[in-house]
């Protein structure tokens, strides 16, 4: 970096300062990508040492079928579709049950929105699983659905959030974020959560002891401002809150979306943006490269541009995978550790809240905490 406010801005990361939106701007027009990933490395290291993180989690969509219809989804089908499901409590009980012979710590419950299930069916989905399998860590629910929770019933999201705390709920999920910007949010995803709604949802999960994350969707029809805007919002609240734990940038898929004529994000693309997001997330202590739509070299990679996590096993993926991932659909804990031990990184298994686990035949266990007997 020869430039003269290049190598203020450098300064600035080096001294732990926060970088402004022009920063921001000045960084993604002028730094190259060799740069961005040094400086984004710096501060990962800053926080998480040569740590990568994984975790061994299963996915749960109970439903695709979901009243909105953004442009961006290719997941979600309407009621009378052929390829509209609704899964039965057995079935959901038979995923939780895999996941816990796995050896999951983790299940991610997130679905459509379905016009024609009350507020009770997603309530007793946790019950149920939670009393089923109470050590599974039960990650659900996004910002949109927690909205459309309260459309069905008159109630307030807080009150709906703290109940469903009660029955079970552990943490909730980044989703549902793609771009706040009113410029881009309205053209993808019409009548659902705005961007003020997601961060108020957060915020209220937060207020009442529940973690979250945090995701921006990318590659579409937004730019580089209306990317830089989303970071900043979400660093607003957690300087107010402290209760994000990790911020995923989600990489658009457009097969068979309604945005399909437009291009996949670059590998190049995807590097910038991890980097972007860790410089400017200064008070997030995680940034995860979802190899899910990061595919797992770029995921790999990744490790060298912010991130410090890499997600899971994942396992029954749908999402992504109707868009066009082609990622496979799980990894196996052996797998995930050989990927981060190429990269030169330490790999360290950890919870949904980051307490590093601990697994010996017959029991696993958080470090400084007690054993668990697993099957």
């Amino acid at each position: 970096m020869n430039d003269r406010r290049l190598n203020e801005i450098r300064g600035k990361i080096e001294n732990a300062e926060r970088l402004s939106l022009d920063d921001g701007m000045y960084l993604d027009a002028h730094a190259d990508l060799p740069t961005l990933g040094g400086l984004a490395n710096t501060v990962r290291e800053r926080k998480n040492g040569n740590v990568t993180f994984y975790n061994v989690n299963e996915h749960l969509n109970p439903t695709n079928i979901c009243v909105y219809r953004c442009s961006f989804c290719a997941f979600r089908t309407d009621l009378k579709s052929e390829r509209g499901y609704v899964m039965t409590d057995e079935q959901m009980l038979d995923r939780a049950r895999e996941a816990d012979a796995r050896g999951a710590t983790e299940l991610h419950i997130v679905g459509g929105l379905h016009h024609q299930k009350p507020y009770e069916w997603y309530l007793d989905t946790i019950k149920l699983i939670h009393r089923g399998f109470p050590l599974l860590h039960l990650k659900a629910w996004t910002a949109v659905e927690w909205d459309w929770f309260e459309r069905m019933t008159g109630r307030p999201t807080k009150e709906l959030i703290a109940e469903m705390k009660d029955a079970g709920l552990g943490s909730l999920p980044g989703g549902g974020a793609e771009i706040f910007h009113p410029d881009i949010r309205p053209k993808i995803c019409e009548y659902k959560a705005d961007g003020s709604q997601w961060i108020r949802i957060h915020r209220e999960a937060h207020q009442l002891g529940l973690h979250s994350n945090a995701t921006m969707l990318y590659g579409h029809i937004e730019s580089i401002e209306h990317r830089l805007d989303h970071l900043i919002r979400l660093r607003d609240l957690q300087d107010e809150t402290g209760g994000f734990q990790t911020f995923i940038p989600l990489a658009f898929h457009p097969a068979n979306t309604r945005l399909s004529h437009i291009p996949k994000p670059s590998g190049m693309m995807d590097l910038r943006t991890m980097a972007i997001s860790r410089l400017m997330l200064d008070n997030f202590p995680h940034i995860k490269a979802y190899w899910v739509m990061l595919g797992v070299q770029i995921a790999q990679v990744a490790q060298s541009y912010g991130a410090d996590d890499i997600d899971g096993t994942v396992v029954h993926e749908k999402i992504y995978h109707e868009a066009g991932s082609d990622s496979p659909q799980e990894l196996t804990v052996h797998e995930i550790r050989r990927l981060i031990n190429e990269t030169g990184r330490d790999p360290v298994e950890r919870d949904t809240l980051y307490h590093e686990i601990i697994r010996e035949p017959g029991h696993v266990w958080k470090k400084g905490r007690r054993r668990l007997a697993i099957a």
